[in-house]
């Protein structure tokens, strides 16, 4: 009796997406296996149970025979062992360096290049992340070693989104500068949140904003930045240029916004809230608070006064640029540094 069969020959690695998320997850082949059949796999193959074991262990296999390659992402594309289009080395890669938010809410400020292990069992247990996935997001100890821009280390060393290396910068830059992030009245802050204020600092206010060439990681605050935010202080010390520059604030927004008369007549405070924000930077041991500070001097009196985001918004908007008017001013290129970043922190930050 003659059986005839079709026969199919390749050499493009069979990479299963559904199965390799399991992988990066933690799960053991076991729980992998019954996963993906309550997920309806073996109707979905037409497969028995033992096949689908067999197929999901080699699967595992195949992974923890990549992970070594996808710990030095551009080894990939030059290996041979494994025949993998360029696409789904693009996928791979990504999907090993994706963090959960919530692991990356905890992990923000922590030093991450020494003494880590115990730091990621305890983020291991608070988030319910496997440790080995914490691990995968150890990016800190290469990019640290490195000089230039942070964000494109990232992306030449990892190849990795631009959204991606953006977000690791994120958590090098608060390891780097150990902002205060975890106070009870911060929580209500996302990771994303101090993803994108950590990109207006690194942008405007670190030292790899005015100069390309670097001999260091360019995530360090300019001191001398710093330094110079004392000068904006004559804003309130001066009488007459607190008077000046409320009046042009008032003239402005009389009639745009429902918060007027609070505006008004809490200006001074206003102002001088932003102000001293802008001296205690100069401090290495203040700086620090910048975040708890927004959120207690400002962010949380505007909050229980009511002001929408959009009053919040005109008002910062005419605050920051009539300031250009007050002849006697002199720090202008140094006020729009420090407020551009400040606006647009608490804008983003301004939220339930």
């Amino acid at each position: 009796m003659s059986t005839e069969l079709d026969v199919f020959v390749g050499n493009t690695t069979v990479l299963d997406e559904d199965v390799y998320q399991l992988w990066l997850d933690g799960h053991t082949v076991s729980n992998a296996v019954r996963i993906r059949m309550e997920a309806g796999a073996l109707q979905e193959c037409e497969a028995n149970a033992e096949v689908l074991h067999s197929d999901t262990m080699d699967q595992f296999r195949t992974f923890q025979m990549c992970e070594r390659l996808l710990q030095s992402p551009s080894k990939v594309a030059n290996q041979l062992l494994f025949q993998i289009p360029p696409h789904r080395q693009t996928m791979l890669i990504e999907r090993y360096y994706e963090f959960d938010s919530v692991f990356a809410r905890e992990v923000l400020g922590k030093k991450l290049s020494k003494g880590t292990k115990k730091d990621l069992d305890d983020i291991s247990s608070k988030t319910g992340i496997a440790l080995k996935c914490c691990r995968r997001q150890h990016v800190f100890k290469v990019v640290e070693e490195l000089k230039g821009p942070l964000v494109e280390n990232i992306q030449r060393h990892f190849l990795l989104s631009d959204v991606l290396a953006r977000d690791y910068a994120a958590i090098v830059f608060f390891a780097n500068s150990r902002f205060e992030t975890g106070k009870r009245k911060l929580q209500y802050l996302s990771f994303q949140d101090f993803a994108f204020c950590a990109g207006q600092l690194i942008s405007y206010w670190t030292v790899g904003a005015v100069n390309n060439v670097m001999e260091d990681l360019d995530v360090d605050l300019e001191k001398e930045f710093l330094h110079d935010l004392k000068d904006l202080k004559v804003l309130v010390n001066d009488k007459d240029m607190l008077d000046q520059h409320k009046s042009l604030v008032c003239a402005q927004l009389r009639g745009k916004i429902k918060v007027f008369s609070e505006m008004e007549a809490s200006f001074k405070n206003l102002s001088r809230a932003l102000v001293n924000i802008a001296s205690k930077l100069t401090h290495t041991k203040d700086f620090r608070d910048l975040f708890i500070d927004l959120v207690e001097k400002f962010i949380e009196p505007r909050r229980s006064d009511k002001w929408t985001i959009g009053d919040l918004r005109l008002f910062l908007k005419h605050y920051s640029s009539s300031v250009h008017t007050l002849e006697a001013f002199r720090h202008q290129v140094i006020w729009d540094r420090y407020m551009g970043v400040i606006k647009s922190c608490i804008l983003k930050m301004y939220h339930d």
